[in-house]
């Protein structure tokens, strides 16, 4: 029987990658590092040796999608952001097997689903950059889940989410980690004046907002954020509309969770948007 091990919602911004080279904003995202690799150790305490990621980069018109290949390999260039994620090398393994279990469960809940093992897809950076610091030792094999759904529901998203758990308890054996990889607010800073928002939230609106999202998850008011999911995803830019938040609830129960949040990287702003790591207690 497999288990469901660990949760969080994590950053993937790819000024983490920026942070590394020389230059002027080297260092710059020391924390959000540090709070990948803490999550990593977590993971790795609780047996973890398999992750599902739900990537807001991996953008989809139609229906639900797993990459599930048994192997990734390459050298990645954003084409987003070419000048902060440039020649970004990453080889992982992936596991085909639940991820075709995962797209069978969500599509017989009815929510239509495909999983890809034979295929020249490869990851988004939503799932490369957690990797690069929670998996440099290929500990973990990886599941990447598309989370940026430009004309899904919610719901069908909160559906995939309980799907994933029920593959994994039903048809898979051993602990699995889910990470929902996108931000809260997701409202870039304007062309010309990215780089005074480099470490800044767009808006004072959408910075407290994100903070008032933050308490509640740490109250555990999970009926009242659920409920205000869908307005705060549209009136604040949510990344993705916040399907990978949506399908991370949907996991551990939606409306139902009872857990209390634990912030592991604090809010920060990263280009306009505000970004967190924190952990959903199982």
């Amino acid at each position: 029987m497999g288990q469901l091990a660990f949760a969080a919602k994590i950053t993937h911004v790819p000024s983490m990658y920026l942070s590394e080279m020389d230059g002027p904003h080297k260092g710059c995202r020391q924390s959000a590092i540090d709070g990948h690799r803490e999550i990593s150790r977590r993971m790795r305490e609780a047996g973890v040796r398999t992750i599902v990621v739900f990537d807001t980069h991996w953008l989809v018109n139609s229906g639900y999608h797993v990459n599930c290949a048994p192997h990734w390999e390459g050298v990645y260039t954003s084409n987003e952001l070419p000048h902060f994620i440039k020649n970004l090398p990453y080889s992982y393994d992936g596991v085909p097997a639940l991820g075709h279990a995962i797209a069978q469960r969500a599509t017989d809940a009815g929510v239509r689903t495909r999983a890809h093992d034979s295929t020249s897809l490869q990851p988004e950076y939503g799932t490369l950059v957690p990797m690069r610091y929670m998996n440099e030792d290929n500990h973990f094999k990886v599941i990447s889940v598309s989370a940026l759904c430009t004309v899904h529901d919610l719901e069908d998203s909160v559906t995939l989410g309980r799907a994933v758990r029920e593959a994994i308890e039903k048809d898979f054996d051993g602990p699995v980690g889910v990470l929902a990889s996108g931000s809260l607010s997701h409202r870039f800073a304007q062309n010309g004046v990215a780089e005074e928002f480099m470490h800044k939230v767009w808006t004072p609106f959408l910075e407290n907002v994100d903070h008032q999202v933050v308490d509640m998850w740490q109250r555990g008011q999970w009926k009242e954020f659920c409920g205000m999911l869908p307005e705060y995803a549209t009136k604040c830019h949510g990344e993705g509309m916040m399907h990978d938040t949506a399908m991370l609830l949907g996991t551990l129960g939606w409306d139902a969770y009872q857990g209390k949040v634990e912030v592991v990287t604090p809010y920060f702003g990263s280009s306009g948007t505000g970004q967190i790591n924190a952990v959903f207690p199982v």
